[in-house]
């Protein structure tokens, strides 16, 4: 059985202007293939009701899972949770649970439960919410749809929360081999040991150390047998 796949949609103006850099992606790839989840695209875009219901949909559409992260705070600019119900076609409001919640959060810590902080308690209808230990603040999932916060910290915990309610697959395995020499170089060999083995990923990947040229090469899969064989070979030809 194939492993399940998995896109990722980053919400942000910020992240699109350079103001803030994006490490959710890094950090969800690596918890998606422990996991046996294949992580087949991610795409960026603004906060803009339109393309992110576009997105949405093509992407929900296309995999078996998708994680967004970015705009379920408390400001104007913060419209995901209103794009994902529209994605889906249904209405949203303040959620009684997720309104509990935040009001418990709020009296603990002595803050007032205003109208801003209460827009993190609106929750489009036949969604369940994400556990979020860190702030509070619930993530959802709608469907195949995962949304939760772009902060990394909050990010990487409403992660852990959704991962071990999924069905993964054999774990993604990997195993690289650095040679001295351009891709040029051993392209063509490199080429054909890939369709000796298509059940595997191969994938090259250049550098400059030091001003010479190198390249390390990366073979993935889910069986270690094959992983073994292939790599075999390619140290016969490489190492």
């Amino acid at each position: 059985m194939a492993n399940p796949t998995a896109a990722m949609l980053v919400i942000g103006d910020e992240i699109l202007s350079g103001r803030t850099r994006d490490s959710n992606m890094h950090f969800l790839a690596g918890e998606l293939t422990r996991h046996g989840i294949r992580l087949m695209e991610a795409r960026v875009v603004a906060d803009d009701h339109g393309a992110i219901v576009a997105s949405v949909n093509a992407l929900r559409a296309r995999y078996d899972h998708v994680f967004t992260s970015g705009g379920i705070g408390p400001t104007h600019d913060d419209i995901t949770a209103d794009a994902i119900a529209a994605a889906f076609g249904v209405s949203i409001s303040h959620r009684a649970d997720a309104m509990a919640l935040l009001q418990a959060h709020y009296d603990r810590a002595g803050l007032e439960f205003n109208e801003a902080r209460q827009r993190m308690a609106r929750i489009p209808e036949g969604a369940s919410l994400i556990d979020n230990p860190v702030s509070t603040a619930p993530g959802f999932t709608m469907g195949n749809v995962h949304v939760m916060a772009g902060v990394p910290k909050i990010f990487e915990a409403m992660v852990a929360s959704v991962l071990p309610k999924l069905t993964g697959g054999a774990p993604l395995l990997s195993q690289n081999l650095q040679v001295q020499r351009g891709e040029g170089e051993i392209a063509a060999e490199f080429g054909k040991l890939a369709a000796e083995f298509p059940d595997l990923s191969m994938g090259s990947y250049p550098f400059i150390r030091n001003g010479a040229h190198g390249t390390n090469l990366v073979i993935r899969g889910t069986d270690p047998a094959r992983i073994d064989a292939a790599m075999s070979q390619l140290v016969r030809l490489f190492g």
